[in-house]
């Protein structure tokens, strides 16, 4: 491979977009479609696809924020009204979310760990691919991707798990930086070179 200056130029810049500056037009079918085709060319050890997709478009998000708030208010009562709007609009905040679903299970030869980075590289790489694509997203899991009541009314099954939401849509909202991790602090060198 060559050097490819505009896949580092965007590397070097790459930032997710808070799920509440993502707003309409949202990809189309075909444009989902297309981002999950890169999304999935990911390290697979095994090739054994341990992940699936859900797209949320539309009124299901709507339906899919009802529950949440049940759920919620089930747990907590006392939640106030603002505590509850945020429940409400979890899935409303970008026209589209794609929950990626790590199907990760015992192998006799791949490890699960393997499966479950590997759902991870898929989550990443939705990511970078609605950005080429022209869209901004973000990357969430928030309370309910772990939650067994939530999930079975999603159709996650008791043997899966929420890798994350991918929430996907426009934003006029200039990327901020955020503080990164000073190299001295995360690497380890050994060996001379």
């Amino acid at each position: 491979m060559t050097s490819d200056i505009k896949l580092l130029d965007y590397l070097k810049v790459r930032r997710s977009t808070p799920a509440l500056q993502l707003a309409e037009p949202g990809p189309s079918t075909t444009q989902i479609e297309d981002m999950l085709r890169l999304a999935v060319r990911v390290p697979d050890h095994g090739k054994l696809a341990p992940w699936r997709f859900v797209v949320y478009r539309g009124e299901e998000r709507v339906r899919l924020g009802e529950t949440a708030l049940r759920i919620a208010l089930e747990k907590n009562p006392e939640l106030d009204l603002q505590q509850q709007d945020v429940e409400r609009t979890r899935f409303t905040r970008a026209p589209v979310v794609i929950a990626v679903i790590s199907t990760a299970k015992p192998h006799f030869k791949i490890p699960e760990w393997e499966q479950v980075m590997s759902a991870g590289a898929v989550c990443l790489n939705l990511i970078f691919a609605a950005n080429a694509t022209g869209f901004a997203a973000n990357w969430l899991t928030e309370w309910f991707a772990f939650d067994p009541a939530f999930l079975s009314e999603t159709g996650v099954s008791a043997d899966e798990k929420i890798a994350g939401y991918i929430h996907i849509g426009s934003t006029v909202f200039p990327p901020v930086e955020r503080p990164r991790p000073d190299l001295a602090d995360v690497v380890t060198w050994i060996g001379d070179v």
